[in-house]
């Protein structure tokens, strides 16, 4: 059964130039920007922002604040499901590598893999699985296998032979903290990361993610306005360098100040217990264009083209290799 399931590794540059790919997912907080017609100002504005936090953060042997500058890669997974000899091969993770250019010593520096986390198969299961199970149910609830098979697809993604092949650290995914919990500082507190928060509930989101073997802790870091939730595998303060971290909050906060300046762009910080609020008003906005409600509404459709096109194809031959999977 595992020899029907093999990864097929993509990259392409993410830069001013960029254009989505067919196979893309348009909601990706990366294509949404490169769309429309300020999709090159979007884009380097955003890449702009990033490489200013990075040297804010980054700010020893660096007086100037202009030291490092961030490339970023857009990593593409397809999963080739060898049913019936056809080799069918459908796109399943698009996840970002960061790149650290030193142009002081001129060395590139390898960043962090993972950042920004896309899914046609949690469309499915957020955008079409999950509303169908709740639909006419007084009480929220998640089917029984929820998030099992996405989970078993990320899980055999950075075990298989082509991740091995090209990076060398587990993911380190960072998303917004969730809307609907309230977190609480803690005493610890990191150079880089910041401040380390924790919440009085798990989300539906960390749910999901304990199911691809993943763990959450949440952390503001300094001259932030609120925690930002850091999901990955191992130790995250001991297995990355400063500068790999310092790549994931340099991007993922500019993306989150873009997508949710409520929270991330807030002219506030967030005191000693916070919850996030997306109906906040004491925001800055970036000058960046992004429509917020147009994603939610292609987010449906891109679940409903993952159950058409990979779920329900292939449910019989998925659902036994996710059962039997040794991870």
């Amino acid at each position: 059964m595992n020899k029907q399931f093999t990864f097929t590794i993509k990259s392409i540059r993410f830069d001013e130039n960029y254009n989505p790919s067919e196979s893309t997912r348009i909601t990706t907080n990366f294509a949404n920007l490169a769309r429309g017609e300020k999709r090159q100002e979007n884009l380097r504005n955003a890449l702009v922002m990033i490489d200013n936090r990075f040297n804010a953060l980054a700010h020893w042997d660096n007086p100037k604040g202009d030291r490092y500058s961030v490339e970023l890669e857009i990593i593409s997974a397809e999963l080739n499901v060898d049913a019936d000899g056809n080799g069918d091969a459908f796109p399943v993770i698009e996840i970002l590598k960061t790149n650290i250019v030193d142009k002081k010593t001129n060395e590139r520096i390898d960043g962090i893999l993972g950042n920004n986390f896309s899914s046609y198969v949690r469309d499915y299961d957020f955008s079409v699985l999950l509303p169908e199970h709740n639909n006419n149910q007084s009480k929220f609830s998640t089917p029984e296998s929820f998030g099992v098979l996405h989970g078993n697809i990320f899980k055999r993604f950075i075990g298989s032979k082509a991740y091995k092949d090209n990076f060398n650290k587990t993911p380190v995914i960072c998303l917004s903290v969730s809307s609907k919990n309230t977190y609480h500082r803690t005493g610890n507190e990191h150079p880089v990361l910041g401040v380390e928060y924790q919440q009085n509930e798990s989300s539906l989101t960390d749910q999901y993610f304990t199911k691809m073997g993943l763990q959450a802790r949440y952390f503001m870091p300094p001259n932030s306005v609120a925690p930002l939730a850091f999901y990955f595998v191992g130790d995250l303060l001991s297995d990355y360098t400063n500068l790999e971290l310092i790549s994931t909050i340099s991007t993922m906060e500019t993306f989150q100040k873009i997508y949710r300046p409520e929270i991330y762009n807030a002219n506030s910080a967030a005191g000693k217990y916070y919850q996030p609020n997306l109906n906040h008003q004491d925001y800055s906005i970036t000058q960046i264009v992004y429509d917020r409600e147009e994603r939610s509404q292609l987010a449906v459709e891109q679940g409903k083209f993952t159950e058409k096109h990979f779920i329900k194809p292939y449910q019989t031959i998925l659902e036994q290799w996710s059962a039997n999977s040794v991870l």
